[in-house]
C-alpha cells in the first residue's frame, strides 16, 4: 500500500468537463515521484485534486491508508501534506524569516529547530533572513516557498513546477535540495516541465496525456523508453 495514492481520479473544476480520467498517482515515504507530460495534460490538476482543490467525481485519495478525499486543503496540511504552488507562493512584503514563520502557523510547539534545519538546507536564506522576499531572485523565492512548506513538518511535500522560470544552474541546485529533503524520509510529489532533468532524480515517474496515465515506471526506465524519449523528451 502506497503512503499517498490518488487512486483512479476523475474530475475537473466546478461544473466544467472532466480534466482527469481514471488517473492514478502514488508516492512512498522518502521517494521522489514526478508527473510529466505535454502542456494541458492535467499534471497540475492531478496534484490539486490530491490536495483537495477540486472535486473528484470518481476515485479516492488516501494518505497512510486513511481516506482523505473530501478533506479540505487546510485539514490536509494538518494531516501532513505540504503544497508549494507554482505562482504567488511567497509573501513579497515580508522578510524571509517572517515567511518561514508564517509556514509554522499550525504549530503550537517551538519551531526554532525546524527553522535552523531550513537554513541548513538553504544557506542563502539564513544570509538573507532580514530581507524582503520580494527583493530576492526567482530561485531564492522558490527556496523560501519550499522552506515555508517544510516549516509545517510535512510527511508529504508537493511541488508544482518548482523550477519554472529559473536558470539551469538554479534548477540543478533546487533538485539537489529536493533530493536532500527526500533523504529525510519525506515523500516528494512534483509536477515538472523540465521532464528529462526531473526524471533523472525521480524514483517513480508518471507521464500524463489528456488527464490519463500514459506511462508509469521508474525515472530511469522512462528515460530509457524510446517512445517516451521521442514523444516527450525531444528524442
Amino acid at each position: 500500500m502506497s503512503y499517498l495514492i490518488g487512486d483512479k481520479m476523475t474530475g475537473g473544476y466546478g461544473k466544467g468537463a472532466d480534466i482527469l480520467h481514471d488517473c492514478t498517482i502514488a508516492v512512498e515515504k522518502g521517494e521522489i515521484a514526478v508527473i510529466v507530460g505535454p502542456n494541458g495534460a492535467g499534471k497540475s490538476t492531478a496534484m490539486k485534486a490530491i490536495f483537495g482543490m477540486l472535486n473528484l467525481r470518481e476515485g479516492q485519495v488516501r494518505l497512510d491508508g486513511e481516506d482523505i478525499t473530501h478533506m479540505s486543503p487546510q485539514d490536509k496540511v494538518k494531516a501532513g501534506m505540504g503544497f508549494v504552488p507554482q505562482t504567488s507562493n511567497v509573501f513579497t512584503g515580508m522578510t524571509v524569516q517572517e515567511n518561514l514563520e508564517m509556514g509554522a502557523y499550525i504549530r503550537e510547539d517551538d519551531f526554532s529547530e525546524t527553522m535552523e534545519q531550513v537554513f541548513h538546507l538553504f544557506p542563502i536564506l539564513k544570509e538573507k533572513r532580514r530581507q524582503h522576499a520580494g527583493e530576492l531572485s526567482g530561485g531564492q523565492r522558490q527556496q523560501v516557498a519550499v522552506g515555508r512548506a517544510l516549516m509545517t513538518q510535512p510527511k508529504l511535500l508537493m511541488l508544482d513546477e518548482p523550477t519554472a522560470g529559473v536558470s539551469p544552474i538554479v534548477m540543478d541546485e533546487l533538485f539537489d535540495r529536493i533530493i536532500e529533503v527526500a533523504k529525510t524520509g519525506i515523500a516528494i510529489l512534483m509536477v515538472e516541465q523540465n521532464a528529462r532533468q526531473a526524471l533523472n532524480i525521480a524514483d517513480k515517474g508518471y507521464v500524463l496525456v489528456q488527464g490519463r496515465n500514459r506511462f508509469t515506471d521508474t525515472g530511469e526506465a522512462l528515460l530509457a523508453n524510446p517512445e517516451v524519449r521521442k514523444s516527450f523528451l525531444g528524442g
